[in-house]
């Protein structure tokens, strides 16, 4: 007689919708993760609920929260925080989600049993490589004449401006910690020189375009767009720093669908979603286990290179201070 068969758990079954970035984000995400997804876990079906940003999502999750529509969400690491200290996210079950032990430290969930990170980026400046000569190095080359009424930035709350803030203030020596001072006085001098503080469609377009010569960005989408711009955008990791961005990936607290969720999100933490995601857009990953190629590593936040000039950032402190950074901003520097 054969050895009897171990019983085998029902697999998780159901739709899951999933909360992400809209454009070209969704457009990878769905080819390098939610349709492989599919296809090995055949009776879990994954909606792509497009949003704008972070803030946007956790507008969704905050009306919803009564009868949540929203199973899955990938939101950055500054505004996930405020959804977990509003109960908006469920913990996770370590049975189901055991990718966890895989994650990078970095982007290990910030309270216990939460969503961990999902994806690494970094803080980049744009420049259009035809109209610029020589490239720009560093950040204090946007305060040069010839950029003047040239330059398209992001400015607070957008997670750009934040990122922002904290280099301009470590860049004249001070600690955004203590005092945001010297960033609001650097960026206050650049104001005129500034010809817009929301980039539309987005700033990788207005450098391609001509619209502008410089701007501000993240890396994974820099390198997207500067490949299909034929290398007409040029994305620099510059000389005075850049910051890591993480985008966390969380479920809801009272989602109808507990366990199809938590599967999707262990597959998207895993080593398979995580390397097909880096190649295909060039997002840092955060699963040590992911042997991305050296060329994708390369283009990424986690080549060495890279990880050199990142300034470390208290996400949680700059969440605590969002609105009164905002406030300077609007106050001070936006004229």
């Amino acid at each position: 007689a054969g050895l009897a068969r171990p019983a085998i758990a029902q697999a998780p079954s159901g739709e899951v919708t999933f909360a992400g970035y809209s454009g070209i984000f969704q457009d990878h995400y769905m080819a390098a993760v939610v349709n492989p997804f599919m296809q090995k876990f055949p009776a879990i079906k994954i909606n792509y609920f497009p949003s704008a940003n972070s803030a946007q999502t956790l507008g969704n999750l905050r009306a919803q929260r009564a009868s949540p529509q929203i199973d899955v969400s990938i939101m950055d690491v500054s505004v996930q925080k405020a959804g977990n200290e509003e109960g908006l996210f469920s913990k996770l079950d370590p049975a189901l989600v055991k990718n966890l032990g895989e994650i990078n430290p970095l982007g290990a969930p910030t309270h216990e049993g939460m969503g961990p990170a999902v994806t690494f980026d970094h803080f980049v400046m744009l420049y259009n490589k035809e109209q610029v000569t020589p490239a720009p190095t560093k950040w204090a080359d946007l305060w040069e004449p010839r950029f003047k009424g040239q330059i398209a930035l992001y400015a607070t709350p957008d997670i750009q401006g934040l990122a922002m803030t904290i280099l301009m203030t470590k860049a004249q020596g001070g600690d955004y910690k203590q005092s945001i001072d010297p960033a609001i006085r650097r960026l206050r001098d650049l104001s005129p020189s500034v010809q817009t503080w929301n980039p539309n469609p987005d700033s990788y377009t207005l450098v391609i375009n001509g619209t502008a010569k410089v701007a501000c960005g993240w890396n994974a989408r820099g390198q997207i767009y500067s490949d299909q711009s034929l290398g007409k955008l040029g994305v620099l990791l510059p000389q005075d720093g850049t910051v890591f961005q993480i985008n966390t990936i969380n479920v809801t607290a009272g989602s109808k669908n507990l366990a199809a969720a938590q599967t999707f999100l262990n597959y998207a933490i895993g080593a398979e979603a995580q390397k097909a995601f880096s190649e295909r857009m060039f997002y840092a990953p955060v699963n040590i286990a992911a042997s991305v190629s050296a060329d994708a590593l390369a283009r990424t936040a986690a080549s060495p290179e890279n990880m050199a000039r990142v300034v470390p950032v208290d996400w949680g402190f700059v969440a605590a201070n969002r609105e009164r950074w905002n406030e300077r901003w609007r106050r001070e520097v936006i004229r």
